[in-house]
């Protein structure tokens, strides 16, 4: 099992294997665990990582944590497989539902805040650490709606589900800006209402508004409004590790280069680059 992550660290995409390569100070990166055969082999960009010391976090997307059914062995089974054989020390996946009644709606859904959704949530989750070999970190998603019949408010509803699992947090601040900004609320409010010392590490990432709503794309450029988000952060809660997440629309090796320095300077933490 290698090291916990921490510091600056990046998406490890097919795409962009090359430059991940070639960052000299990098120590983490996160790859979608259902892209990584469970029976072997490591793809190579990701071995190579491993030989050097970087620690390697499957981040789960499929799992369906927050779905009334209880999730699928199979899908535990292959992340648990996943994390041994890169040695992960931790696993992440979200605190949403992508599929119901034997459907796949293909995009992570959000939740209603409610007593019986944290039933649903704490129940899989436990099902799932059962079969894992690390400990777990649950992701808030952002989401472009709520459910009318919401009981609890955001941060109720994580910190319940937090202590009930005993998992630990994935905190995704680009969420918080874009949640906090569809609503039209204030996103240090939400940010200091959340368990922020039950953070695993946290992940950044840019969006594009259009038609009065902030989507969450991982094509844009991280704004300076997230970049402040990190700041107001770490003067709360010093997270161990942060992560750019790009996800397709790649842009040249300097501009990403340039928003994982801006990430750095964000936390105050020494450049990858």
């Amino acid at each position: 099992m290698t090291a916990q992550p921490y510091g600056v660290g990046i998406g490890w995409r097919p795409e962009i294997d090359g430059f991940v390569a070639e960052l000299p100070g990098l120590r983490f990166v996160e790859v979608v665990a259902e892209g990584v055969p469970g029976t072997g082999p490591v793809p190579d960009g990701l071995a190579a990582l491993i030989a050097r010391g970087v620690t390697v976090v499957p981040h789960g997307v499929r799992l369906s944590l927050g779905g009334a059914e209880p999730v699928e062995p199979q899908r535990v089974g292959h992340l648990a497989r996943v994390a041994e054989l890169l040695r992960a020390p931790l696993v992440s996946e979200h605190i949403a539902y992508v599929r119901a009644g034997g459907m796949e709606a293909g995009h992570l859904l959000p939740l209603p805040r409610t007593r019986a959704a944290v039933d649903a949530v704490v129940a899989n989750v436990a099902r799932t650490r059962a079969e894992l070999p690390v400990p777990i970190a649950l992701e808030p998603i952002a989401a472009l709606f709520d459910w009318p019949d919401d009981e609890l408010t955001e941060a109720q509803f994580l910190t319940e589900i937090l202590d009930r699992t005993d998992a630990l947090l994935l905190l995704d601040i680009a969420n918080v800006y874009a949640n906090a900004r569809n609503r039209g609320t204030d996103p240090l409010a939400l940010l200091d209402a959340l368990p922020l010392d039950r953070i695993a590490y946290v992940h950044v990432a840019g969006g594009d508004e259009h038609d009065g709503i902030y989507h969450d794309t991982h094509t844009h450029a991280v704004p300076e409004a997230v970049l402040a988000l990190i700041r107001e952060l770490c003067a709360r809660q010093r997270p161990p590790a942060l992560l750019l997440e790009r996800d397709g629309d790649y842009p040249p090796a300097d501009v990403l280069r340039a928003e994982l320095d801006a990430i750095a300077a964000a936390a105050d933490y020494p450049t990858v680059t």
